[in-house]
């Protein structure tokens, strides 16, 4: 059986509490009765709620200019009120001809978090930060070493969808214009830990116009590293969303090594708490597998997943196996490509739907965390 080389600096579990830098409150973190009460407070009549609503989410838009639809000063107090700013683009990185943009936003305290948009022939992607940093301490990861700084609000998550949209529309990202088709949680943080804001934003994302952006459920990602009871939470939210998990090894002695969390629920109770979302929404969950060389890529680590995925039953699954974005000075790097093809084989000969994701950024520092930790 082939040996796993040891991990060296490994960075030890961070579950403390993020640091806060509360944001203001923004028209995002509301609920429409919330946003009718807000612009009553400011001394508006109720209906201005859902036209300021109509503009957000609909023309995604925060400019009064644009909203002429109010009367002059009806807007500036409104938008005064209601939109303060929340981030701003401190770096912009483009790769794949234009199709690819990396973001690095400055949020209002200092905090720093990516996201990176992705136009494909057919659909275009967004993947989006929960948190800045993360607690997870995954040592492969670029987020995971920067530690947990503090959770993202609903609005600050929200606003990066807002903002790539907005983008898309104006034609920004060579194609000409388009909509945003997909969101996945899979940027700076872990989801699961920050469970009510990124639920609230998944719920403005599905909520219909203009309440809300419209998106489909199934479009939507949401991933986690084994958040065993946050799992079982999300099955009962009655939100068909995708469940990815981040599972990277099938043996508990290496997941303890790449995925700390791992030594709290095993690999067993996450491959679980998985079919329980399957059972329960009938989504077919995703399995992420960051193939990293010499580590996890052996032949009989992907014979031990496809046994473990078959012993829970048949057609819930789907693994997606990730060549590793590398960091820069990390001894962490991406399979040779025999290994993989093999891999991909071993797991396909065990019954087992399986495509390898396509890594978009590699030459902009694709990785999320990346830039963030170039800063720092």
């Amino acid at each position: 059986m082939p040996t796993t080389p040891p991990l060296e600096g490994r960075v030890p579990l961070q579950m403390t509490a993020p640091r806060r830098g509360k944001p203001p409150r923004h028209f995002a973190d509301l609920s429409a009765d919330e946003r009718r009460a807000a612009v009553v407070e400011l001394g508006e009549k109720p209906f201005r709620a859902k036209q300021l609503a109509t503009h957000y989410f609909t023309h995604l838009t925060a400019d009064p200019a644009s909203m002429t639809d109010l009367p002059q000063a009806t807007r500036d107090t409104l938008v005064e009120g209601l939109f303060p700013p929340l981030m701003e683009a401190a770096r912009v990185m483009q790769a794949d001809g234009g199709t690819t943009v990396k973001t690095l936003w400055h949020l209002f305290d200092g905090a720093k978090v990516e996201s990176v948009l992705m136009r494909y022939k057919h659909r275009t992607t967004l993947c989006v930060s929960s948190q800045a940093g993360c607690g997870m301490a995954c040592p492969f990861c670029a987020t995971g070493q920067l530690g947990l700084t503090r959770n993202l609000s609903t609005a600050e998550i929200v606003e990066q969808v807002r903002r790539a949209g907005r983008s898309l529309a104006d034609g920004d990202v060579p194609g000409g214009p388009t909509r945003l088709n997909n969101l996945v949680f899979m940027g700076m943080g872990e989801p699961l830990a920050n469970y009510k804001a990124v639920m609230a934003t998944v719920r403005t994302l599905v909520a219909p116009p203009p309440e809300g952006l419209g998106m489909s459920a199934r479009n939507v990602t949401v991933s986690t590293v084994g958040l065993v009871p946050a799992m079982r939470k999300l099955a009962d939210e009655g939100i068909p969303v995708t469940l990815a998990l981040s599972l990277h090894a099938p043996d508990d002695k290496l997941r303890s090594e790449l995925v700390p969390i791992n030594t709290r629920w095993s690999v067993d109770e996450a491959l679980d708490a998985a079919r329980h979302y399957f059972e329960v929404t009938g989504r077919r969950v995703s399995i992420e597998y960051a193939l990293i060389r010499d580590m996890n890529d052996h032949a009989w680590r992907a014979d031990l997943l496809g046994e473990k995925l078959n012993a829970r039953g048949r057609g819930w699954v789907h693994v997606n196996p990730i060549p590793l974005n590398p960091t820069p000075g990390s001894i962490w790097t991406a399979s040779d490509p025999a290994v993989e093809e093999e891999f991909v084989a071993r797991l396909r000969a065990h019954g087992i739907p399986t495509t390898v994701r396509d890594t978009r950024g590699s030459d902009i520092d694709g990785a999320c965390g990346q830039l963030a930790a170039e800063e720092e």
